[in-house]
């Protein structure tokens, strides 16, 4: 008879099979989806969720915390700071050589010796005279007496790149005045248009930055300070101090580099620089006061209850009622201290090899805040090679020309050519045409385009080699070349003409070799008398 098992000892075995079957079917019944809304994510898989989707960016962690996150707009940010801003931009291109320098770099790479215009019209007896009637003129356009057309361009570029912006007023004046064209141009700084003169208008416009909006947002008037704000040495100036006048828009041309949309005013071109190159200049003074103090002082005398008489080393100087004695700190003095006094210097640990290459690091990241090249800013060019000194004149020659075509010429050369049209025609400086022919063609004799100071390059000879492949091949015309070197293609052919008939009929002759073969002289071999070898003649000239 077999033994029954204690009921005790199966009940482990048959709740622990149970548990195992209810948990294989529930691992095979589906579960169910998630209430809309809501759903159930855990801890471990949030964590990687968010690592997987987040942008680094825009987190605020520790990494993070010095970059600002305030999305102030660009107007805003000049209304608190543009006043600081262009005073310490100002006071670095003063002060500062390498802003200085970076200044200098930018407003002739900019203007040069100007930015001229070539009339376009195709009667070449009007053209020749609209052209002599803007020469004439340039000379008399600045209201102050200063300079001539070409010189208010240089000084428009030095206020942009310290202030970010100038304002040029129109001021038309009597034809009794004696000038070629009754109009002059006067230029005024960033400083005369209060940026915190804002406020709202019952005609539903605005004054924003001291500049006044209409309901629509169109640019009707300036508000202008009748007097500099930081003139205080002018008492004549008392009177109307603080004092502003508006001037209508269509009296002024603001010119200014847009970088953001919307933007009312300017910001200095130093801006992204300014902060680095301020520093560097501190820690420059610091380390040449270091240096001079270090070598201010040959030796210092500790007397210990001997008389002046017993002292080979005593000072000449006389004492004071005190018993000090006075000395001048020169290099190389000898110091005579008195019984019981010394002194100690800090010594702090020398630069070292740290000093240039913390310099040059340094000066390159402001050359980029200024937008202006390393060898530009410091003329230093230990560091640079043929091939890298052009590769970065190619990259600053883009950035100048952008600024030349949207700023300078759009905001400035083509108003005044406009405005110096009209004024010439209705004073009748041109003899060419009249008032009926302008006005029912205006554009035909306004037509005008600009040119640009030529580039110097480091190797002019290949370059001008490539420009001649590029002619001779048809893939490039004179004109483009002769505009590329800053003078108006029909004047220079005019020239070249009036050169050869001279030559002409002075019995002169010159060989102009239309090809850039080199043609050696006759030694006797067969290379150099061969037909072949010799370039052909330019037109009208023989070879003998």
């Amino acid at each position: 008879m077999k033994k029954r098992a204690p009921k005790s000892a199966a009940k482990p075995k048959v709740a622990a099979a149970r548990r195992a079957v209810s948990r294989l079917q529930r691992s095979k019944t589906p579960k169910a989806p998630p209430r809309k809304g809501k759903v159930s994510v855990t801890q471990p898989v949030r964590r990687a969720l968010s690592r997987a989707v987040g942008m680094d960016a825009g987190r605020t962690g520790r990494r993070l915390t010095a970059i600002p996150t305030n999305a102030a707009a660009i107007n805003t940010q000049i209304r608190k700071y543009g006043k600081n801003v262009v005073a310490r931009s100002r006071y670095l291109a003063l002060n500062n050589p390498y802003a200085a320098m970076a200044k200098e770099e930018y407003v002739s790479a900019l203007v040069g010796s100007g930015i001229k215009p070539s009339p376009l019209i195709k009667d070449s007896v009007v053209k020749e005279e609209i052209s002599r009637v803007w020469r004439l003129s340039t000379d008399e356009m600045d209201a102050d007496g200063l300079s001539d057309f070409y010189g208010m361009q240089a000084t428009i570029a030095s206020e942009m790149f310290e202030a970010g912006e100038c304002f040029v007023r129109f001021r038309p004046r009597l034809s009794t005045d004696g000038l070629m064209v009754p109009m002059q141009l006067q230029l005024l700084p960033s400083e005369m248009l209060d940026t915190g003169h804002n406020e709202v208008l019952p005609n539903g416009g605005r004054i924003e930055c001291g500049i006044e909006f209409s309901a629509i947002g169109a640019r009707v008037a300036y508000w202008f300070y009748r007097q500099h704000p930081g003139e205080y040495d002018v008492s004549a100036a008392v009177s109307v101090s603080g004092q502003k006048t508006r001037v209508p828009a269509e009296q002024v041309m603001h010119l200014f580099r847009p970088v953001r949309a919307g933007q009312i005013r300017g910001i200095p071109h130093t801006l992204a620089g300014m902060v680095t190159l301020a520093m560097l200049d501190l820690y420059d003074d610091a380390e040449l006061e270091r240096k001079r103090v270090a070598a201010l002082f040959g030796a210092f005398v500790t007397r210990t209850g001997v008389t002046d008489e017993e002292n080979p080393f005593a000072s000449t100087a006389q004492d004071d009622v005190d018993g000090n004695t006075d000395f001048s700190l020169e290099p190389g003095a000898v110091v005579d201290l008195a019984a019981g006094q010394d002194i100690k210097f800090a010594e702090p640990a020398d630069v070292g090899a740290t000093y240039e290459p913390f310099q040059y690091r340094a000066l390159l990241r402001a050359a980029a805040g200024f937008g202006t090249t390393y060898a530009g800013m410091t003329g230093d060019l230990r560091m640079t090679s043929y091939g890298s000194i052009r590769a970065g004149l190619v990259g600053f020659r883009r950035r100048i020309e952008a600024q030349q075509h949207h700023v300078m010429i759009f905001q400035f050369c083509r108003i005044v050519w406009r405005l110096w049209f009209d004024a010439a025609v209705l004073n009748v400086a041109f003899k060419t045409f009249t008032l009926r022919d302008y006005a029912l063609d205006p554009i035909k004799y306004r037509d005008v385009k600009w040119i640009t100071p030529k580039w110097e390059w480091i190797d002019p000879l290949k370059d001008r080699q490539a420009e001649k492949l590029a002619v001779d091949a048809g893939f490039k015309s004179r004109s483009d070349v002769i505009e590329a070197e800053g003078y108006d293609p029909e004047e220079v052919d005019a020239r070249i003409k009036t050169d050869q008939d001279r030559a002409a009929g002075l019995g002169i002759s010159f060989i102009q070799l239309s090809s850039s073969i080199v043609v050696a002289p006759d030694d006797g071999d067969s290379f150099g008398t061969d037909q072949t070898d010799v370039a052909p003649a330019a037109p009208g000239v023989t070879n003998e």
